[in-house]
Parts: structure tokens; sequence; C-alpha cells
């Protein structure tokens, strides 16, 4: 795991860098209101381990492609998925106070700012993808934009997340809540490394089969950040812990119990790395990524 740890702090200091200019030179007719600039600031460049950036950037490696083109997709992921923490933290959303051992946006700021926060990083992101410095080919730049419009929209991570506000007032089956999940965590992971294949013009298949370990990654990460919500404590988790049962939620630690459950997450990491076998040692980091992400405690 040393290769792997090494490359997954390379990954994120990198993607770090490459946000902060990207805030730094946020095109506009206008300047952007001050307010507002720092807390996409606050929202996008506080703690955490840019998992989704990683997976990005090793599977665009993967097939030989890298560069600030590869990275700077990578920053546009990580601003869709902190776009959408910023609003899934509101009180209208889940309801949080804390994440990643902070103030939620909303609470450092406002609510009307936290949902301006959103909207501004998810437009960056679809502009920092659409830009020549991504990518020269402009097909290439049209897939990554098309690819992440699906996955962070209604057929993806929001309509994910519309199905598991709606499961509070009802019980799902266990297919149903996979489902769900697939949508709202696994969508954005599955696009993490299926964006690295198209950076790489990889094949059609290979795109396929690492956006299938994408995937395998969402599920196995769900499952583990549910698992912590039922055993972490808040100091670890870095945010309130104990709240999907609370709440009703829908997850397969409270319908199938925590045995089950861990069950599942080890025959998540036996499918992601039967998907990934195939690329021999090449893909090792990624494999383990998907065992780092069963076994993460925040």
């Amino acid at each position: 795991m040393g290769d792997f740890q090494t490359r997954l702090k390379s990954a994120a200091a990198a993607t770090d860098a490459t946000l902060a200019r990207l805030l730094a030179d946020m095109p506009g007719f206008l300047a952007s209101p001050e307010r507002l600039t720092a807390a996409m600031r606050y929202a996008l460049l506080g703690p955490g381990k840019r998992l989704r950036a990683f997976l990005l950037i090793e599977a665009a490696r993967l097939f030989g492609s890298s560069g600030e083109g590869v990275v700077r997709a990578a920053a546009a992921l990580e601003c869709i998925h902190c776009y959408s923490l910023v609003h899934d933290d509101l009180p209208a959303m889940d309801d949080d106070d804390l994440r990643r051992g902070r103030a939620t946006v909303h609470r450092a700021y406002d609510e009307a700012t936290a949902i301006l926060v959103g909207d501004a990083l998810q437009t960056l992101a679809f502009g920092v993808l659409a830009d020549k410095a991504t990518h020269d080919d402009g097909e290439v730049r049209a897939s990554l934009i098309a690819a992440l419009a699906t996955a962070a929209g209604a057929g993806g991570m929001a309509g994910g997340q519309m199905l598991d506000l709606a499961a509070e007032k009802r019980t799902l089956a266990a297919e149903e809540v996979r489902a769900m999940q697939a949508m709202k965590t696994g969508a954005l992971f599955r696009y993490a490394c299926e964006a690295g294949a198209i950076l790489a013009r990889a094949s059609a298949d290979d795109r396929e089969r690492v956006a299938a370990f994408g995937a395998e990654i969402g599920l196995i990460f769900q499952i583990a950040d549910d698992l912590i919500d039922v055993e972490g404590a808040p100091d670890k988790a870095g945010k309130a812990t104990a709240k999907d049962a609370s709440r009703g939620k829908a997850t397969l630690v409270g319908l199938n119990g925590v045995a089950a459950a861990r069950a599942e997450l080890r025959q998540g990491v036996e499918r992601a790395l039967e998907i990934i076998a195939p690329f021999g040692p090449e893909g090792a980091v990624l494999a383990d990524a998907a065992r780092f992400a069963a076994r993460r405690e925040a």
C-alpha cells in the first residue's frame, strides 16, 4: 500500500494546487463577489483525501495519459463532488452542521451563500472541462462533459439524492437501496475512472471495464460510510454519526445489519479486484484503492 499512499497524496496535492489556481482565475464578465469566492474556497479547499480525483488520475495513467489536463479534469470532478456536499448538508436536505471536522458551508456563511456556492462550483466544473487546456481534442472534451452531466444529473447523483430523501418515508428493498446508492454515490466514482479512460482515448472495452471498477468502488465507499455512521465516533469521522437510523435513511447496514453489510463490503472488494485484474501489475494501485475504500475510518 506504500505506493498507493504516495500516489494518493501526490494526486491530492496536485488537485488542490490546480483548484486554488482555478479559483484565483475564474472567468467572468465582472469579478466574482468576494464573499462567494471565499465560501467557494472554504468548500473546495478544506480537508479531504481527493479519492475521486485520484481515481481519475490513476485511470488515465493506466492508459498512458498524464499531465496538467488530467489534473484539471480531476479538479473539475472535485468541484462537482464538493458542490454536492454543500447542498447535501443544507437543512432542507441532510441538515448537517459538521463536515470534515469543520462547520458546514451554510453554518460558516449562510444558507443562501451555500446554495450559490454549489451553483458556482457546478458551472465551474463544466467550464474547466470545456477549456482547451484540459484536452486539445474537442471530441474528448465533449465526451468528458457529456459523461459528467449524466453522472451528476437526474439519472445519476442528483436523482440518487432524490431517492435517498424519498426513502426516509418508506422502507426500500435491498436492491432498491443498491440502485439508489449506485446513483447517489457510485455515479461519480464510475465517472472518475471512465473519465481517465476518455482522456487517454482508451478502447470502448477498456473504458467500460474501468467504469465498472469505479462503480464497485462507489458501492464499497458507501457501505463503508454507512458503517462509519453506525460504529464511528464523530471526532474520527469528522461529522455527526448515528444519524442514518434517526432520520430513517435507507442503507444496507440498517436493512441487513452490520455483519451482512461487512460481508457485502468484502464481496464488493472481490468484484473490484476481479474487474481490474486483467490489467496486471499496471492496475495494482487501483486495486489498492478498492482495499483502501473498504478500510477507511472517515
